[in-house]
């Protein structure tokens, strides 16, 4: 039995059905006649066995089920670029042939030298294109020398993600076809990255966007591949396995985005050996599994001289359960942006307005938390962040007392445990002063059931009005509780104004006038009552 089987076979990628594989063997198996492929899965649970048939091993599969032998006119060993480019975009040659005739009735009437003008007129559009995806179309070499530069000169982007490319000696021979590339997506194709350091700096010489997620690619391959990206400023990584990474030397210098989500990093300190990339402003870190991050060169209220130019940070879905970690993120001296959602420091404050509230104070220089700006409605500028430092202040001023905190300059010396935890209270204590004791009084341990007051509200001027019975948390803005009060008072878009009255202060009414503090900066207390006038 014999069967064609394409030259240099082993390594190949292959498609077989809708399934991807990588050849490990090809040559017999007896007792059984002809040849056979030995393929290793990429879904392991395609295949039967690791590579062994009756006690010998063809080849080895990192799955112990993950391997299986096919005869070779069950693979599909791919394409090459062009012929992809010419079917994906209705410019292939079996079209080209039904351009030149037509049928009158049941006559098919052929146009003889209409060969030459559809070849040129394909031409034409092929050389218009400036955006290419053939994505999941089987591309697995570049085809012939120079023809992709030939026949699309203009292209610019390129997306040939999950295709059957094996080798970056493939991407490069695409890539040297394509003068002015821009874009480059070669994610979810497993390939044999260079070994040692390559320098193809004329291929690579307009790239600025790269995308290799889920290549199996090494940090250190990356850098050996580095060289010839000489101008290129965004790196997709994920899910590459990556779990070590090492100093880029004099390589990734213009790079402004690195993502290495979806890798599992050994810890926190893995991020010191990229942290002086100069002009690196966004990295993307979720799902590394990282459980602290730490700047040792500064200390606190210093800014460190690691990500110099770091403006936005993604640490979602991590494993940072101490608030340490956000006190060093107010070390980064460019930091405006953060993501920080399913992190397990996260959930030892219950109440998420409270939570934001002390992500905002701990990090001085931050505009976006979670996707959402710092932002105020009234004045309609960034102004949440003094409510924030203020309650801050004032949560924690019992904290600072008892550690050695005091009104008196001379005497206010709080313990080093304290700044270690609360790094900012020194400087929170000069921009606004320290807090004053009637605001401390009584304050309990920082629970959401604590923050809770019961309050009734009453419209003294319209007796009609039966009075209400709200609990409402005590970091809520007078802003916000004007905001509850119009849809539950169902009040027409007039000016509220709001005041309080206590049992402790009998015959006299605290007017609410600064819609920016929160409902605990007046000192209301259970049991007090609202006065609501319009």
């Amino acid at each position: 039995m014999t069967a064609w089987v394409p030259s240099y076979a082993l390594g190949r990628r292959i498609l077989c059905g809708t399934e991807y594989a990588t050849v490990r063997y090809v040559g017999s198996v007896p007792p059984t006649a002809g040849i056979w492929l030995g393929v290793e899965w990429d879904d392991p649970q395609r295949g039967k066995h690791d590579g062994t048939h009756e006690g010998t091993q063809y080849f080895k599969c990192r799955h112990p089920r993950g391997g299986s032998f096919i005869r070779p006119n069950k693979a599909n060993f791919g394409v090459d670029f062009l012929t992809a480019v010419k079917d994906r975009y209705g410019l292939n040659d079996e079209q080209a042939g039904t351009e030149n005739t037509l049928v009158f009735g049941r006559k098919t009437v052929e146009f003889v030298g209409m060969d030459s003008i559809v070849e040129q007129q394909r031409q034409v559009q092929l050389n218009q294109l400036v955006d290419i995806s053939v994505r999941e179309c089987a591309v697995s070499h570049a085809g012939q020398k120079e023809e992709i530069s030939k026949t699309c000169a203009n292209i610019r982007h390129i997306n040939l993600s999950k295709n059957l490319l094996s080798s970056w000696e493939t991407v490069t021979a695409i890539a040297s076809q394509v003068q002015n590339l821009e874009t480059f997506n070669i994610s979810e194709n497993k390939m044999k990255f260079p070994s040692t350091s390559t320098s193809l700096s004329n291929v690579f010489s307009k790239l600025r966007i790269l995308a290799l997620n889920q290549t199996e690619i090494t940090w250190t391959e990356v850098l050996l591949c580095a060289p010839g990206w000489t101008a290129l400023e965004e790196l997709y990584l994920t899910s590459n396995n990556i779990t070590v990474l090492e100093r880029p030397g004099n390589v990734l210098q213009t790079l402004k985005l690195l993502d290495l989500s979806d890798n599992q990093l050994l810890d926190g300190n893995q991020l010191h050996l990229i942290a002086h990339l100069p002009r690196l402003e966004q990295l993307i870190l979720r799902n590394t599994g990282i459980s602290s991050i730490h700047f040792p060169d500064a200390g606190f209220g210093c800014k460190t001289k690691m990500f110099p130019s770091l403006k936005r940070l993604a640490i979602n879905d991590n494993k940072i359960s101490q608030w340490s970690s956000i006190n060093e993120l107010d070390k980064l001296p460019s930091l405006r942006s953060l993501q920080c959602h399913n992190n397990p420091f996260m959930d030892t404050e219950k109440n998420p307005e409270t939570l934001r509230q002390l992500i905002i104070a701990k990090i001085s220089q931050l505009e976006v938390l979670n996707k959402s700006e710092l932002y105020n409605y009234i004045t309609h500028h960034s102004s949440e962040r003094k409510g924030a430092e203020l309650d801050y202040r004032k949560i924690f001023g019992n904290d600072w007392l008892a550690a050695g905190g005091s009104w008196d300059p001379d005497k206010n010396k709080p313990s080093e445990e304290f700044l270690a935890a609360h790094p900012r209270y020194p400087l929170l204590c000069l921009k606004y002063g320290a807090p004053e004791e009637g605001e401390l009084k009584g304050r309990q341990p920082l629970t959401l059931k604590n923050q809770l007051l019961t309050l009734t509200i009453k419209c003294p001027e319209k007796p009609e009005q039966k009075p209400v019975e709200k609990k409402l948390p005590e970091s809520m803005t007078i802003q916000r509780v004007k905001g509850l009060l119009y849809r539950l008072l169902k009040i027409p878009g007039s000016e509220l104004k709001l005041s309080y009255e206590s049992s402790k202060l009998e015959g006299k009414e605290v007017e609410l006038d600064n819609d920016l503090k929160p409902l605990q900066f007046y000192s209301i207390e259970n049991g007090d009552c609202v006065l609501v006038r319009w």
